[in-house]
């Protein structure tokens, strides 16, 4: 009890100073419209999904984190349109940030093989944070043991703000493979709790790419089905001073998919970080439309036992003859 006051105080006093970090998820690669709303209606039909993030369970801190979009493709505009929610809290101090968003993406054909599709994304974003069970020293009576219900500290705390935010992206991919940019928190949101001051939320910088192909083009597979695909991802991420890159691969059978990556801090400032921050595994399940994904991440850190970060992921795509990347099963031929 007395360590969650502390943290309760000390998260309070240093608010000022602390640089918010966005959520990633380790299946980035299956939902990348969480990085890039360049990927709005990049499968050219219509599609939604939902993604749930729960990260240390062990401990006091527990973090989850909730995404769903919905996207869909106009022929006519020859453009995708996409609406998602981004929900995140935490359990200590009640935090809880949520926000709405709004994307649009152009295709533009390259050639005959590439195309470009840029993007923006509008947001509008509320966070508040559980002051209720903040006691300041103000309300402390120490000879009669009382509590004012009251404080007169001048340091006016917020329970809640609102505030826009502005997204920019773009995606350049052919048949088997994709690389994107994205620039997100573009007029740097006011986050801070404090009245009458300003605290800018750091900008989020995302480059990911991804190769997909047939296993059957390099090795004479016999034990697999012909579908069988072979998927290499990467996601390199920053923000403010941190720095993030993400590495991984899976195999896709017909229906089901294995993987594994890995969580790095290549560029570490200090003698005490780590290069790879947990090794993480995924699978999943194709079921006619639906899509079932579940992973798992281990940490490197001596935090101690936090019982890791899960992941659970459902998609709906409701066209099949669109070619889905990470989907085990799509009738679109080579």
């Amino acid at each position: 009890m007395k360590f969650k006051i502390l943290f309760t105080i000390l998260s309070c006093l240093f608010i000022g100073e602390v640089k918010a970090q966005d959520p990633i998820f380790t299946q980035y690669f299956l939902i990348p419209e969480t990085l890039n709303p360049g990927f709005s209606g990049f499968l050219e039909t219509t599609y939604a999904g939902i993604i749930n993030r729960s990260q240390w369970p062990d401990l006091d801190l527990k973090i989850d984190t909730d995404y769903a979009f919905f996207n869909t493709w106009n022929e006519k505009m020859n453009s995708g349109i996409g609406f998602s929610v981004l929900n995140h809290r935490e359990n200590n101090t009640k935090y809880s940030f949520t926000q709405f968003n709004v994307n649009y993406a152009y295709k533009v054909a390259l050639n005959d093989e590439w195309y470009f599709r840029p993007a923006i994304e509008i947001g509008y974003g509320t966070k508040s944070f559980g002051f209720d069970n903040l006691l300041l020293a103000d309300q402390i009576n120490i000879g009669s043991g009382a509590i004012n219900p009251v404080s007169g500290d001048p340091l006016i705390l917020n329970d809640r703000f609102k505030f826009f935010d502005f997204t920019a992206g773009m995606v350049i991919n052919n048949e088997n493979s994709w690389f994107g940019l994205s620039l997100r928190h573009i007029n740097k949101p006011n986050i801070s709790l404090v009245a009458d001051k300003n605290l800018p939320l750091n900008m989020f910088f995302s480059a990911n790419t991804g190769y997909e192909f047939l296993v059957a083009d390099y090795l004479d597979v016999v034990l697999f089905p012909y579908e069988t695909k072979f998927l290499v991802t990467a996601n390199y991420m920053n923000q403010g001073e941190y720095n993030r890159l993400d590495f991984g691969t899976s195999i896709m059978f017909k229906t089901v998919f294995f993987g594994v990556s890995a969580a790095t801090n290549p560029w570490s400032k200090t003698d005490n970080s780590r290069l790879v921050n947990s090794m993480n595994i995924y699978a999943g399940l194709q079921y006619e439309h639906l899509r079932f994904g579940i992973s798992h991440d281990f940490s490197t850190s001596k935090i101690g036992k936090t019982g890791g970060i899960y992941e659970l992921s459902l998609t709906y795509q409701f066209d099949l003859d669109i070619k889905c990347f990470g989907c085990p099963n799509y009738t679109t031929k080579y």
